[in-house]
């Protein structure tokens, strides 16, 4: 089984936030890249730019497929991890770690509480 940290929060899209005050830190799971394989390229977007919750905001590629990275919640890029770009295999070794995504300042925290907990998305990896 895919590791799962308590402390995180996940979307059925296989995303996971870490929510500090207003600032999310957005990622994919370890379920998520085990899925896709090795990653070879990732598309982030600029700071300052602004998604709707649900909106695609990324892009990772692996040599198995392409996969669309959804904005778990509604906010503006505050920065995108720049080292995925130039090594995206960051994303395999370490999706909780060094392999974030992207930190947005979060429009509407509440909103978090409409994210998964770690047992929900549990059993959703499973299926």
């Amino acid at each position: 089984m895919s590791k799962i940290p308590e402390e995180l929060r996940y979307t059925r899209e296989h995303e996971w936030v870490r929510l500090e005050g207003d600032v999310a830190t957005v990622g994919i799971t370890d379920f998520a890249q085990d899925q896709l394989g090795e990653v070879i390229y990732v598309e982030l977007p600029p700071a300052g730019r602004t998604f709707a919750a649900g909106a695609t905001m990324a892009v990772v590629e692996s040599v198995k497929a392409a996969s669309d990275i959804y904005a778990p919640l509604e906010g503006e890029v505050l920065e995108n991890n720049a080292k995925l770009i130039e090594e995206p295999g960051g994303l395999n070794r370490s999706p909780y770690g060094d392999g974030w995504l992207v930190k947005m300042r979060v429009a509407n925290p509440a909103q978090a509480g409409a994210l998964l907990t770690p047992e929900a998305y549990a059993a959703i990896a499973k299926e």
